[in-house]
């Protein structure tokens, strides 16, 4: 079960089950991955919503090293697709919502 007070998000991608959640480390992390100088520079890249496939994987993977329990992150660059790539788009909306509020991503979900 997630803990939305947290800031945890689960999502079901290629058949299997992830909690995602920014810590501050994640933020960090995501700050040094995008270059961004500091927490309000990366809430405004993000806030564009333009994320390319690198994006999705630096969100996700980084976010799910935060989640309540130990998970493969690195599994999550070789899931298959399968169709499904708005699923992966949407677990990220949901986990930089959960960070930085619903202003994060301003174009509408599939």
């Amino acid at each position: 079960m997630v803990n939305a007070r947290r800031g945890e998000v689960e999502a079901t991608l290629a058949g299997r089950s992830f909690v995602f959640c920014l810590t501050l480390g994640a933020l960090a992390e995501l700050e040094a991955a995008f270059g961004a100088s500091d927490v309000d520079a990366l809430g405004r890249r993000f806030a564009a919503g333009r994320l390319s496939a690198g994006d999705l994987r630096t969100i996700l993977v980084v976010s799910a090293r935060g989640g309540p329990r130990p998970q493969d992150a690195e599994a999550l660059a070789t899931l298959p697709l399968g169709g499904e790539l708005h699923l992966f788009v949407d677990a990220a909306i949901r986990v930089l919502e959960a960070a930085f509020g619903s202003g994060a991503d301003p174009s509408p979900r599939p």
